[in-house]
């Protein structure tokens, strides 16, 4: 059946998500496996001394690239391989094309076609120049996107199950980046501010770690940071804090296990104490949301981090978290991709999936049944415009394509996606 796709390339995990075009009813965006754990894989590229690069988890740093997606338009490239004349500089938009180009080849291979179809979400801050750099590496390595800001996606996946009149709000807060965006009824951006040096996800990761080890004290700092064992017990407790912080989300107290070389010690956390670790670094967060979403009919709250309670407790007016909130940005670019394609007049009427977790407007507030109005006194909003993308020819030149001669999956997720299909 015929489908789009929908890319999130993020600091961390890359997402893809599809929307069919075809069948009755109305298509519901569907996140695609990829392999790595939560469904994503993560956004990393190793190169190989043959110069392929492979997907996969983060490795040798002087080998892998991390993080590019966020660094499209800095004129510094990323240097992999060996610190001679063969290591090999690469700009960030061709490492983020390559991506995008291995998870359309992913999808098509379990669709069993290429997508009518891609939108790639990228961030809000991207100006003319960044895009201008985007669309070209993308048709360097033969994939043709339109672009769309994250906010964007994330409205157009909101607007899915809950109709805005007015302008939406959008709180985002990931694994490491913030922004405070207002995106308008049309679909357009009208505001946005993207925290540089705001916390995120990965700062409360290290606020739970410094909890562990505040409480344990001498036994974990007494520890010799050369010892192998030692390096491979601070990983898997940065894990274990980070599982932990997801933890609190759902549950008002949990625990860290740390294997010390005299035994496993747990230490205990409760809600309350992450929130007083972090609740100055969402404060700060919140500010900077107040000072660009001024007037918004509601916000919504996206991102891994967004689960947070302390967040929808303190973030101004009606707040609304969605079902799976880091999902929401590449659900809503499969949905752009969609719109794109079908037009405006072929979206049906939002269906309800979202939760309110508050309203502070009590004009909105009235009995069950209260309501009992003709269905003339009700007119339907005017159809939604296309998310505006302007096409770019510019003239080619050398990307890292010349360099890379196929992309290729890592043992483990190439195990993982062999379970999926059930081979």
């Amino acid at each position: 059946m015929p489908y789009v796709l929908g890319v999130d390339v993020g600091t961390t995990r890359t997402a893809a998500a599809v929307c069919r075009l075809g069948g009755a009813g109305r298509a519901e965006p569907e996140p695609v496996g990829l392999g790595g754990p939560g469904g994503g894989v993560a956004s990393a590229l190793h190169l190989t001394s043959d110069g392929v690069f492979a997907v996969g988890e983060p490795g040798d740093p002087r080998w892998t690239a991390t993080g590019f997606s966020r660094r499209v338009g800095d004129t510094v490239p990323i240097v992999l391989g060996p610190e001679t004349a063969g290591a090999q500089r690469c700009a960030a938009e061709e490492l983020t094309a390559l991506m995008v180009m291995w998870v359309a080849d992913q999808v098509a291979a379990r669709e069993g076609e290429r997508p009518a179809h891609i939108v790639l979400a990228h961030s809000p801050g991207w100006g003319s120049h960044a895009k201008g750099l985007m669309h070209r590496a993308l048709r360097s390595v033969g994939v043709e996107a339109s672009l769309v800001p994250e906010p964007v996606a994330a409205a157009e996946n909101h607007a899915f199950s809950r109709s805005f009149a007015g302008s939406l709000g959008v709180f985002s807060l990931g694994s490491h980046a913030f922004s405070a965006s207002v995106v308008g009824r049309g679909f357009e951006l009208v505001n946005s501010v993207e925290g540089v040096d705001q916390a995120a996800g990965v700062d409360f990761d290290d606020a739970v770690f410094s909890h562990v080890r505040a409480s344990l004290g001498r036994a974990l700092a007494e520890l010799d940071a050369d010892d192998p064992r030692t390096r491979g017990l601070f990983g898997r407790l940065r894990r274990d804090c980070e599982a932990a912080k997801r933890a609190l989300s759902g549950t008002v107290e949990t625990s860290i296990s740390v294997h010390l070389p005299s035994g496993p010690v747990d230490v205990p956390i409760t809600r309350a104490k992450f929130e007083e670790l972090i609740r100055p670094s969402v404060d700060q967060a919140v500010a900077a949301f107040a000072r660009v979403a001024t007037g918004v009919e509601m916000t919504v709250l996206v991102g891994g981090s967004a689960r947070i309670p302390l967040i929808a407790a303190s973030a101004p007016g009606r707040v609304v978290l969605e079902a799976a909130p880091e999902t929401s940005v590449v659900r809503g670019a499969a949905l752009a991709a969609r719109r794109l394609v079908l037009g405006p007049d072929r979206e049906p009427e939002p269906i309800e999936t979202s939760i309110m977790l508050r309203d502070d407007d009590p004009s909105l507030r009235f009995p069950v049944g209260g309501l009992d109005a003709a269905d003339a006194e009700f007119t339907a909003p005017p159809p939604r415009p296309p998310v505006d993308i302007t096409p770019l020819d510019l003239p080619e030149r050398r990307s890292v394509k010349r360099v890379v001669r196929g992309l290729a999956l890592t043992g483990g997720q190439r195990r993982a996606r062999d379970s999926e299909d059930g081979r």
